[in-house]
């Protein structure tokens, strides 16, 4: 991670990294909460993977069609300048047609990707999911993208765009759930906070988040939605749709897919996860113990950590 996006996410203002703040308000429907704008909009730095990623080329060329459709000048607003944007990636136009909440109506928006990771990586296609903010003269808010790619040369191809779509937030939530959102240790990006609204998310997911808090402070990338519906390359239905599940994609500042990150760090928080429940924990190190399959370790699993919970 550059030095720029750090000091933007973990700045002193807290634009980034202020949890739930930054979509506090009233839920709609679409990818999180809104809240209005005021004053002008912030300045973001252009995301950029790190070098020792699986595959850095995969997660470039999904974040800069993300960032094509999501950001523009004012007067550059609408379908077709997205479309000549896209075009001018080399990228297919159509795939503005799918960006749904990424293609807010407005004469200008900044959006800020706080993270991409892997939803899997095969040898021949690709899901990254790029987790962002993003900011109108209007609203402020954000989405997370389940960008699907493939294979080509010179570059790989984006394929189809899966932007999360949480639903509206119910009237009540549990009282672990407004834990979770008010957790100073837990930091949610807008769609996470607003799968949590939404009253989707497992008990035991909340209050696994809210033991590690104890411990660690976690700056979640996936909940539920913005996440493949199956485990990539498989039939087998994912955790994470049906709200059992969280990954976590940086730990104490540190982001596991950093080398430089602390690998007892990472292995800690990996064994704290199964200690606060979770039944399937995957991450960059394979871990020996726990119950049989409940440690794992993949390329996909190569920038964070999974925890799966059962009930």
């Amino acid at each position: 991670m550059g030095l720029g996006r750090r000091a933007l996410l973990l700045g002193a203002g807290g634009l980034l990294a202020g949890g739930a703040a930054g979509c506090s308000g009233t839920a709609g429907t679409g990818a999180a909460a809104v809240t209005r704008s005021s004053g002008p909009l912030p300045t973001t730095t252009p995301w950029r993977p790190d070098r020792d990623d699986v595959d850095p080329a995969v997660k470039a060329r999904a974040v800069e069609v993300v960032e094509a459709i999501g950001a523009w000048p004012a007067g550059q607003g609408g379908v077709a300048a997205a479309k000549r944007r896209v075009a001018a990636l080399g990228a297919a136009p159509s795939l503005v047609d799918e960006a749904g909440p990424l293609l807010p109506a407005a004469d200008e928006a900044v959006l800020q990707v706080i993270d991409a990771q892997y939803g899997g990586i095969l040898a021949d296609s690709a899901s990254v999911l790029v987790v962002c903010r993003q900011w109108t003269p209007e609203h402020r808010t954000g989405t997370t993208v389940d960008v699907r790619l493939s294979r080509a040369r010179p570059r790989w191809e984006v394929t189809a765009l899966h932007p999360a779509r949480p639903g509206a937030a119910v009237p009540a939530l549990p009282a672990a759930a407004r834990e979770v959102l008010s957790a100073p240790r837990i930091v949610l990006p807008p769609a996470a906070a607003a799968d949590i609204r939404s009253g989707h998310v497992h008990e035991s997911v909340l209050r696994a988040l809210l033991r590690l808090a104890g411990t660690y402070r976690m700056y979640v990338s996936v909940i539920r939605s913005g996440h493949p519906m199956d485990v990539f390359g498989t039939d087998r239905p994912s955790d994470h749709p049906r709200g059992r599940a969280f990954d976590v994609w940086q730990i104490d500042g540190h982001a596991v897919v950093d080398p430089a990150t602390s690998r007892r760090l990472v292995e800690t928080f990996m064994r704290d996860a199964a200690a606060a429940g979770s039944y399937n924990v995957g991450g960059p190190v394979r871990l020996s113990g726990g119950a049989p399959g409940q440690f794992f370790s993949d390329a996909t699993h190569h920038d964070h950590v999974h925890a799966g919970f059962t009930a």
